[in-house]
């Protein structure tokens, strides 16, 4: 979701981009491969013809985290932005760096649905996103955190996760695309069976329920494809000092393949079962077995185990994207998914 910047907290002045100094760019892959090299090409393409500088900084996934950390600290003292390349699991690793050390951060998406860059502005082609970064401004954007792990996209509980883990195994087995990660989902839900007993607290509203997944959105676009943006209840819309959040009631197999044929047309919102509510601060103490501490999470296509409980929340310091002029709005569904 597009922060309001009326929302967010200004007492840490913009980061300050110097033209003459080398932008950082983490690259998510082993240097030398295939991918690398055609990454390092668009890259050095963009930077000659915007007679710019670059270091360009190739890391395995084990890497990333350290080298994110190096990349932003160096970003810093030299008055320059760091920038993902990558998917979404860079994209958030390098902006838990750049939003802990205060600077800018640009982005040349590599993923399968990008919808931190497209709701942002920011073009899906790499060679076209790594240009505009040139020209670029950094401007505040919301982000949110999860047991203080910054995402940007979602977070989740429950047989989200599970998805995305299948989601992977498929995206292995039959490559990269939008219908694989979908006919994963369909996978995935037709046997969700376990039921997550969660106690919330909202401020002073606390409720217990049973759900499949608590699913938290900070995208507004992927909200909007989901068919699932639940009305106000909170000052101001989702994204503008707020987030959304869906359940999933417990449901049988002939509801559970209504809901998804209400998703894949867009009207997950409309669906039984499916409650959808606003938010700033949610704290979850989910119900574990005997002995264990521990539940499964996934946010930005991440998974894995945090300690309970499970604080939420939209955070007060915003990450400094680099923006074209004129970019902050948002594209919405229709235009998005053409």
């Amino acid at each position: 979701m597009t922060a309001n910047a009326d929302q967010l907290d200004f007492s840490v002045a913009f980061p300050e981009i110097d033209v003459a100094s080398p932008l950082q760019f983490v690259v998510n892959a082993a240097a030398g491969s295939s991918d690398a090299e055609a990454k390092r090409e668009v890259i050095e393409a963009a930077l000659r013809a915007g007679g710019r500088r670059g270091d360009l900084l190739f890391c395995s996934p084990a890497e990333l985290a350290c080298v994110s950390h190096q990349a932003a600290t160096k970003a810093v003292a030299i008055r320059t932005a760091v920038v993902a390349v990558g998917g979404d699991g860079t994209l958030n690793t390098v902006a838990q760096a750049a939003h802990d050390l205060g600077c800018a951060m640009g982005v040349i998406p590599y993923g399968t649905f990008n919808y931190f860059a497209r709701t942002h502005g920011i073009p899906a082609e790499p060679a076209a996103a790594a240009r505009l970064l040139l020209d670029a401004r950094p401007m505040p954007v919301q982000v949110a955190a999860i047991n203080n792990r910054v995402f940007l996209v979602n977070a989740s509980l429950g047989v989200y996760p599970e998805l995305l883990q299948d989601r992977e195994a498929y995206k292995a087995r039959f490559g990269r695309s939008r219908w694989v990660a979908f006919v994963a989902a369909c996978a995935t839900l037709l046997r969700a069976q376990r039921r997550l007993r969660l106690h919330i607290e909202m401020g002073g509203t606390v409720r217990d329920v049973q759900t499949l997944t608590l699913f938290v959105g900070n995208n507004r676009l992927q909200l909007q494809q989901f068919g699932a943006e639940p009305e106000d209840t909170l000052a101001g819309t989702p994204g503008h000092g707020n987030m959304a959040a869906l359940m999933l009631q417990p449901i049988g197999t002939l509801s559970m393949i209504g809901l998804m044929l209400h998703g894949a047309m867009g009207r997950l919102g409309e669906a039984a079962g499916v409650e959808g509510f606003e938010f700033q601060h949610m704290v979850v103490q989910p119900t574990l077995a005997p002995g264990r501490r521990e539940i499964v999470v996934a946010f930005d296509g991440e998974v894995a185990h945090m300690r309970a409980p499970i604080d939420i929340r939209v955070l007060d310091k915003p990450l400094y994207l680099l923006q074209a002029i004129g970019a902050v709005g948002m594209p919405n569904a229709s235009e998005a998914a053409a």
